[in-house]
This record gives C-alpha cells, sequence and structure tokens, in this order.
C-alpha cells in the first residue's frame, strides 16, 4: 500500500510540474511569435526574437515548438491573433507594479489580472501611473568568473551601465537596444551568459516591505506570475 501511495503523490507531483511546464511553453511561444511578427523570422537581424529563442532554448523547448511559433508570427501558419499589453498597478506598501502580458483575449487577461490584485491588497492603475518610475533595459546575468577579478572598464567598453551583484552572478545592465550585442560581445569574451531580457527597471528602487507587507507582496507577485497570460511582472522594490 506505501509503494501505491508513493507513486500516487508522485504522480501527482508530475501532473502538476508537467502542467507548469506547459504553462511556460505557452508563454514562452507566444514571445516567439509576437517578436517574429513585428520584426521578421530572422534572430539575426530581430533582437526581440533572438532573445525570445534564447529564453524558449534555456528551458529545453523543443526545436519544433521554437520553429512552429515563429511561423505563425511570419503568417506561414494561421492562429489565434496575441497581443502583447502592460499593465500598471500597485502592491502592497505601495510597490509599484509593471505587468507584461502576452494574450489572445485581453478582457480575459485584465479581469484576471484585477481579480488578483483585489484578493492580495494590490490595485489596478491606468497607463502612465507608475510607468515613469522605470526605465526599459536590457539586462545580462553573467556568472563572476571563479579567481578572476572583474575588470569593470573592459565591461563598460562594452556597452555596460552599471553592475550589480547577484550572488555568484552578476547583472549587467545597458540600454535595451543593446541588449544583443552586449550578450554576443560577452560571449566573445568568455563570460558565461545565463539569462539575457529586456526589463523595466526602476528608477529609485524601493526597499522591499518587512513582515506582513513582504509576505503578501511575494504572494502577489506569485499570483500573477501564476496566470497564464502574464510573461513578467516587475516591481520598483528589491530585497
Amino acid at each position: 500500500m506505501s509503494g501505491h501511495s508513493k507513486w500516487a503523490t508522485t504522480h501527482r507531483q508530475k501532473a502538476v510540474v508537467d502542467a507548469k511546464r506547459g504553462a511556460h511553453f505557452t508563454k514562452l511561444s507566444r514571445g516567439i511569435t509576437i517578436a517574429a511578427r513585428e520584426g521578421g523570422g530572422d534572430p539575426i537581424h530581430n533582437m526581440k526574437l533572438r532573445i525570445a529563442i534564447d529564453l524558449a532554448r534555456a528551458s529545453s523547448m523543443p526545436k519544433d515548438n521554437i520553429e512552429r511559433a515563429i511561423k505563425r508570427g511570419t503568417g506561414e501558419l494561421t492562429g489565434d491573433t496575441i497581443e502583447e499589453l502592460t499593465y500598471e498597478g500597485f502592491g502592497p506598501a505601495g510597490v509599484a507594479l509593471m505587468i507584461e502580458v502576452m494574450t489572445d483575449n485581453k478582457n480575459r487577461s485584465v479581469n484576471e489580472i484585477k481579480n488578483v490584485l483585489t484578493k492580495r491588497e494590490g490595485t489596478l492603475g491606468g497607463p502612465g501611473s507608475v510607468g515613469w518610475m522605470f526605465d526599459r533595459k536590457g539586462v545580462v546575468r553573467v556568472e563572476v568568473p571563479e579567481g578572476k577579478p572583474v575588470d569593470e572598464l573592459a565591461l563598460i567598453e562594452l556597452g555596460v551601465e552599471d553592475i550589480i551583484e547577484d550572488g555568484d552572478h552578476l547583472l549587467l545592465l545597458t540600454a535595451s537596444e543593446s541588449l544583443t550585442k552586449l550578450e554576443r560581445d560577452l560571449a566573445a569574451a568568455g563570460w558565461k551568459v545565463t539569462d539575457a531580457e529586456l526589463a523595466y527597471w526602476p528608477k529609485t528602487p524601493l526597499a522591499f516591505p518587512e513582515g506582513k507587507a513582504g509576505e503578501h507582496l511575494h504572494e502577489l507577485i506569485d499570483a500573477l506570475d501564476n496566470l497564464d497570460d502574464v510573461v513578467n511582472v516587475f516591481t520598483n522594490a528589491v530585497s
């Protein structure tokens, strides 16, 4: 009986993992489709597509899925029309939120976001309500080389605007239009790039709320992230 119970538990857990993996692939596919629709299907000349493909590969998305998503974007395959939207709002303790969405149903997305915010001490704001608090930046995450000092001047010469320590990694900020070039230049210079994305970066970061407010903010961000249509959630609060 204990063996059967263990199998049943593992089976349920695997179902949850598979469901989350499927939802994640859906988000990644939408990102690829939108990028291909806006800038064409060649990642060499389409920075946004290159980033979307890199993210998909990093998540072990099958090559066929990536190619289908590109073809949907270029019109070679038909499918639902996907919109890319950004919603602005506030969380606990007045923390600003930028919520990136990719959806085939705008009304469904905004209702789901409103519902999550309302249940977790947040509010949805209008366009521009918090956007002015953020800059659009390219962010590249690289591993810190062992036993080797970081040459900050060399990074600046590559186009890095700011360097932030993140454990055994560095976050390198650059202008949004320079992201792909910086990623390639870093790889050519021997850096191990682990992630690259376009992000809303707070102009004046706030300390992450402590106590109950902090717990509620974590819960709010997790709940938004778990919505199928939400791609990214950015805040002006840092830990």
